[in-house]
């Protein structure tokens, strides 16, 4: 399933204000970075002005990503399983590796926040497998849920969250190297989207 404009428009709109809100930025202060003014800015955010390519790059820049990452399409499949080498006794999960990627091990017992302004976007992706336990993840305006040994990768400029569900859950967690910078300049206060060391 393809996105159309009015749905990748809007989610463009999601991530500017999601990037701004994870960086900590007032409206004003990501206007003076990217040289619009506050009202403009706050109807880029809100719909109320069009999205136009030349202010979607001097944001991009302001916000520290790209603009194609700004204007990624949403991946239909980010839910996978996993292949079983039943001769070798090993289940294995297709991640596509490169060079600084980090992996971490977390465990986790409250629920994703059930406020959208919590869920956070920055440059990157992410690979997540569920070694125990049942994960919700919030992407954009989807809720998908994980059990175990399901696994999940999609681009961090969706806007993001995960917790547990009825109950603690353990996930392995793998970062790009964006995706790593992105969870290290800060998470939410309770730490929900900052990787545990």
């Amino acid at each position: 399933m393809t996105q159309d404009n009015g749905e990748l428009d809007s989610l463009v709109r999601r991530r500017i204000r999601a990037l701004r809100l994870a960086q900590g930025w007032s409206l004003e202060d990501l206007a003076g970075r990217a040289g619009l003014s506050q009202s403009t800015l706050s109807r880029i955010e809100n719909g109320g002005r069009r999205l136009a390519l030349d202010q979607l790059v001097t944001l991009a820049r302001a916000l520290d990503t790209s603009l194609d990452q700004l204007v990624e399409n949403a991946a239909d499949d980010v839910v996978s399983h996993p292949t079983v080498d039943a001769t070798r006794g090993q289940m294995r999960w297709p991640v596509k590796a490169e060079p600084g990627m980090t992996v971490v091990r977390r465990r986790m017992t409250d629920p994703p926040p059930d406020n959208p302004s919590r869920m956070r976007a920055h440059p990157g992706r992410e690979w997540l497998v569920v070694l125990s336990g049942t994960a919700v993840l919030l992407l954009g305006n989807r809720r998908l849920r994980l059990e175990t040994n399901q696994a999940a990768e999609f681009p961090t400029m969706l806007p993001h969250a995960i917790g547990a569900e009825g109950g603690p859950c353990e996930i392995l967690g793998i970062f790009d190297r964006d995706a790593r910078r992105g969870h290290q300049r800060g998470g939410d206060a309770d730490g929900r989207d900052r990787p545990a060391p």
